[in-house]
C-alpha cells in the first residue's frame, strides 16, 4: 500500500478529533528498531491512540511507561525514522472506517481497500478496542447456524453468538471447515468476515477467488494482514475483523466471523511485545497473552431484544504441533471458547475428510443450537460412534464375532462413511438430517460400503424429485413429524427396492 494512501487515509479519522478536548502534544523518538519506537514528551498520550511520526508516518501508542516514555509500534514498514524526530499525538484511538460498501471488499487493519477497486465509502469508524456487551444485554444462544457439514451439525452443533474453536496440526482442514461454513450461510441472512492472519498472497488469492466462484462473496468481507505485512498489522487484523462486524451487530444483523488463525496472531503479539520490553510469561510468550485473545473473543454475543437481537458468532483457528492440545495457546484458547471442533492428523491421514475426533471435539451450547428435526436424528450417532470405534479396535485381535457385535460394527462404519464429505459439498439442514436418518435408522446397513456417497447422492436427488415434500415440512415444522417420517420411510424403502445391486 502506498505510503501517502495510507497517510489520506489515516488523516480522514483525525477530521473529527477536538483538539479543544484534547490539545495536540509533540514528543521526539529517543530509539527505534524492528518497527518500534522509544518516544519523549507525549505526557498525555492514550493507549492505543494514534501519533503521526515525521511528515507521513502513522503509529501507534502501545506501551505508557515512566518519565513520560511511551512504546509505539509503526503501522508498516518504514525507513524514514530517524532520532530526534518529531512526534505528534492526534487524539483519535485507532478507528477502521465502516459502512454497508465494505461487504463483497478486501480490505486490510485499517479499512483501506486493498482488492484493486475504489475506496470504500466511510459511513462511521468503529474503535478497534471496545469493551464487549454486558450479561444484562445477552441472551443465550438457541438459534442454529447452519455449517452444512454433517459431522459438525448432528455431533458438534453450532449456534449464532457461540465460539467455536476449530483446532489441530497443520494441513488437516482446518480452513477448509470455516470456509464451508462460509460458504453455507449464502441465503441464511448472515454477514461473513473472514480475517486472514499473516497468509501467504497466493493463499488468499486462490481464498477470494473460490469465493467470488460461488457467490459467497455477496455476504463476506475479508480482513487481511498478509505474512508480508508488518507484525502491528497482523496484531490488529482480527480486531478490525470483529469491529466490521460490531457495525452489522447494532443494526441488529447476524454476523459470522473466522479468525484464520490466531496462532499467527499470537506470534505477530509477541514479536511486537518482546520488542517492547513487556515481560514475557510460560513458553516465553508474553503472560498477558490469554488477554489479548479473550478480549477479541468476549466481543462474540447474541444480544437481546432490547439491544437489536444481532449476533456475533466467532470461529478462531488455532493450529497446533504434533497433536498436543496442551501446549500454552491452544489451553488459553480451549478455555476462551464455548467448545472446540478438533481435527487429527492420523484419521485426515486416513481419509476421514472433515477429520473430526468425536472424542475430544465438544459443543457446550450442545442440542440448545439444533433444529428438533436434527436433535431426532443426531442423538444417538455420537454413541453408535464411540461403540464403534472401540469394537473395531478389539475386532482386529478377534476373527470369531458374535452378531451383536457383527451389526454394531457394520452400523458404525456405514455412520463413519456418510460423515465423509468434501468441505465445499455443503448441504443444506433438511438434506442432512434425511442424510443421517437413512444412516442411524439402518437403511444403509446392509449397502456396500464403496457404494455409500453414491447411495447418498443419489437418495438426495431421489426425494427432491419425487418426495419433495418431505424437506419441505422439515424447513416449515423444523421437525420431522409422524406423516413426514412415514413418507421418508417409504421413500426410503423404494429406493432401496431399485438399487439392490448395491446391496451386499
Amino acid at each position: 500500500m502506498p505510503k501517502t494512501s495510507l497517510f489520506s487515509s489515516l488523516a480522514q479519522q483525525l477530521k473529527a478529533t477536538d483538539f479543544a478536548v484534547h490539545p495536540e502534544m509533540i514528543g521526539h523518538v529517543s530509539a527505534f528498531g524492528d518497527g518500534i519506537l522509544k518516544v519523549d514528551g507525549l505526557s498525555n498520550v492514550r493507549a492505543g491512540e494514534l501519533v503521526i511520526v515525521g511528515e507521513n508516518s502513522y503509529g501507534l501508542a502501545l506501551n505508557l511507561e515512566k518519565n513520560d516514555k511511551v512504546g509505539v509500534v509503526l503501522l508498516e514498514n518504514s525507513i524514514e525514522v530517524s532520532t530526534g524526530q518529531e512526534v505528534r499525538s492526534t487524539g483519535q484511538i485507532l478507528s477502521i472506517g465502516v459502512s454497508d460498501e465494505i461487504i463483497g471488499r478486501v480490505v486490510n487493519p485499517l479499512g483501506q481497500a486493498v482488492d484493486g477497486k475504489p475506496a470504500i465509502a466511510v459511513k462511521e469508524y468503529e474503535a478497534l478496542e471496545k469493551i464487549a456487551p454486558g450479561v444484562m444485554a445477552r441472551q443465550s444462544v438457541t438459534v442454529s447456524l447452519q455449517t452444512g457439514i454433517k459431522g459438525i451439525d448432528a455431533l458438534i452443533p453450532i449456534g449464532r453468538g457461540q465460539r467455536q474453536l476449530i483446532i489441530g496440526d497443520r494441513g488437516t482442514g482446518k480452513s477448509s471447515i470455516a470456509l464451508g461454513a462460509i460458504l453455507n450461510q449464502k441465503g441464511q441472512n448472515v454477514i461473513c468476515i473472514y480475517v486472514a492472519i499473516g497468509q501467504k498472497r497466493s493463499f488468499l488469492s486462490q481464498t477470494i477467488a473460490m469465493l467470488e466462484k460461488r457467490g459467497a462473496m455477496e455476504y463476506t468481507t475479508v480482513v487481511t494482514a498478509s505474512a508480508s505485512d508488518a507484525a502491528s498489522m497482523q496484531f490488529l487484523a482480527p480486531y478490525a475483523g470483529v469491529s466490521v462486524a460490531e457495525y452489522f451487530l447494532r443494526q441488529g444483523k447476524d454476523v459470522l466471523v473466522v479468525y484464520d488463525d490466531l496462532t499467527k496472531h499470537a506470534q505477530a503479539y509477541r514479536e511486537i511485545s518482546l520488542l517492547l520490553r513487556r515481560p514475557s510469561g510460560r513458553e516465553a510468550y508474553p503472560g498477558d497473552v490469554f488477554y489479548l485473545h479473550s478480549r477479541l473473543l468476549e466481543r462474540a454475543c447474541r444480544l437481546n431484544s432490547e439491544h437489536g437481537g444481532g449476533s456475533i458468532t466467532a470461529l478462531p483457528i488455532i493450529e497446533t504441533q504434533a497433536n498436543d492440545i496442551s501446549a500454552f495457546i491452544p489451553t488459553n484458547v480451549i478455555s476462551i471458547t464455548d467448545g472446540q471442533i478438533y481435527l487429527e492428523s492420523d484419521l485426515f491421514n486416513a481419509g476421514q475428510k472433515p477429520a473430526i475426533n468425536i472424542g475430544t471435539s465438544v459443543s457446550r451450547v450442545g442440542s440448545a443450537a439444533q433444529i428438533k428435526a436434527m436433535k431426532q436424528v443426531a442423538g444417538s450417532i455420537k454413541l453408535d460412534l464411540a461403540q464403534f470405534r472401540e469394537l473395531q479396535a478389539f475386532a482386529q485381535f478377534s476373527s470369531d464375532l458374535d452378531e451383536k457385535t457383527k451389526k454394531q460394527l457394520d452400523r458404525g462404519s456405514r455412520i463413519n462413511e456418510i460423515l465423509k464429505q468434501g468441505w465445499d459439498e455443503v448441504l443444506p439442514v433438511e438434506q442432512e438430517v434425511a442424510s443421517m436418518y437413512a444412516a442411524v435408522r439402518g437403511f444403509l446397513d446392509q449397502v456396500e460400503i464403496s457404494k455409500v456417497k453414491q447411495y447418498e447422492t443419489e437418495l438426495l436427488e431421489y426425494v427432491q424429485g419425487g418426495h419433495p415434500q418431505i424437506f419441505e415440512s422439515i424447513i416449515k415444522e423444523q421437525k420431522i413429524t409422524e406423516d413426514t417420517e412415514k413418507t421418508l420411510v417409504e421413500a426410503l424403502n423404494s429406493f432401496n427396492a431399485l438399487h439392490q445391486e448395491w446391496m451386499i
